[in-house]
């Protein structure tokens, strides 16, 4: 799967099967439920790939302190580009490097 083919499943009920579960947040984020890709990220606070997609979600919240806590953790700047930009940015590398889920 690829970024472009991630934004085609986005109209689709459900996430496509096997993604990881920093990707599904992303993905449930592109639908609009940012209530849904927190509580994913939240649950997964052991992984790494969670905690940045942790630190997008309380940038786009408008959240940044709690957001510069999340990119701290990780080690990260916070990131300077648009909320699309990241989003995209994030979808792209996590595709790219993260193991799928069980």
């Amino acid at each position: 799967m690829n970024l472009e083919e991630l934004r085609a499943s986005l109209s689709a009920s459900n996430p496509p099967a096997g993604l990881p579960v920093s990707v599904e947040a992303l993905w449930q984020d592109g639908r609009g439920d940012w209530d849904a890709a927190h509580n994913l990220v939240q649950q997964h606070e052991d992984q790494r790939d969670c905690n940045q997609v942790h630190a997008y979600l309380h940038r786009k919240e408008g959240d940044l302190a709690n957001a510069g806590y999340w990119y701290r953790r990780v080690g990260s700047p916070v990131y300077a580009g648009s909320l699309e930009e990241e989003w995209a940015e994030l979808v792209t590398t996590l595709l790219k490097n993260a193991p799928t889920r069980a």
